[in-house]
């Protein structure tokens, strides 16, 4: 996810589109939130690692 929010972030700049700006800043703070819950233990959607 954080790949992907990256992806979006660079293609959104290259093309001056700003929905992948704002979808790209979106996935990379979700996946950033996600790894850490998944790092200090905490079970995310029934799974106690996210990858």
């Amino acid at each position: 996810m954080i790949i992907l929010g990256i992806i979006l972030l660079i293609i959104g700049f290259l093309t001056g589109i700003s929905i992948l700006w704002t979808l790209g800043i979106i996935l990379v703070l979700v996946g950033l939130v996600l790894w850490v819950l998944g790092a200090v233990g905490h079970a995310v959607g029934g799974r106690r690692h996210y990858y």
